[in-house]
């Protein structure tokens, strides 16, 4: 239960960090996303929708909800790097994919489903 709320807790810290410098316009999340032609206001959409994923988590109705909405965006970003052959970029996003993915297996720690 502590492991698991530690978990969450780096989930949503990444995942608030990362929103954030999407949702800003930080120069180094626009030149990652423009090499997959996307828009300044794609990433910042992008960001939204992860720092609402992020928030999701936080709660045990949208707890799971909010992990798939963080995994889908890592899982795109994996695939972004996959089509333009960037392995390492790809191999360095597997760690927080698969986070979001234990975190769901463990699941929410202060809810239980009788």
């Amino acid at each position: 239960m502590i492991l698991n709320a530690a978990l969450i807790l780096v989930a949503v810290f990444m995942g608030l960090k990362q929103g954030y410098a999407m949702f800003s316009g930080k120069r180094e999340m626009i030149e990652m996303f423009s090499k997959w032609n996307f828009s300044k206001t794609a990433v910042m959409i992008n960001g939204a929708v992860t720092i609402i994923g992020a928030l999701l988590i936080l709660f045990p109705k949208t707890f799971v909800w909010g992990n798939f909405i963080m995994a889908a965006g890592i899982l795109m970003i994996i695939c972004l790097q996959l089509l333009n052959k960037d392995l390492k970029g790809a191999t360095i996003e597997l760690p927080f994919l698969l986070l979001n993915l234990i975190i769901i297996y463990l699941q929410y720690p202060l809810f239980k489903i009788t």
